[in-house]
């Protein structure tokens, strides 16, 4: 997650790629992939998780130290011990 805050030119947002707003348009742009090596890599990875953090952790994203420390006290309360147990957590927020 770091990498992506650090390297934000790197990334594109949904709202510089369509041209109506979407409920996703302040999520970064997931690139197509067909190898798995990509898909598997830190930019592709960072954006899956980055996009599934929660709307107010992402709007710290433009400022690394307050986002580094939003993003350490999210891992602190939600102890997830897979990046599956962590894709579903919204799920299992909205029961």
């Amino acid at each position: 997650m770091m990498f992506v805050a650090r390297n934000r030119e790197l990334f594109v947002i949904n709202a510089n790629v369509h041209n109506f707003p979407t409920r996703s348009h302040n999520d970064l742009h997931l690139p197509i992939a067909n190898l798995s090596v990509f898909q598997k890599g830190v930019y592709f990875s960072g954006v899956k998780i980055f996009n599934n953090l929660p709307t107010d952790l992402k709007q710290t994203f433009y400022d690394v130290y307050k986002f580094k420390k939003s993003l350490k006290r999210f891992l602190l309360d939600n102890s997830f011990y897979s990046l599956e147990e962590y894709s579903s957590w919204k799920e299992n927020v909205s029961r």
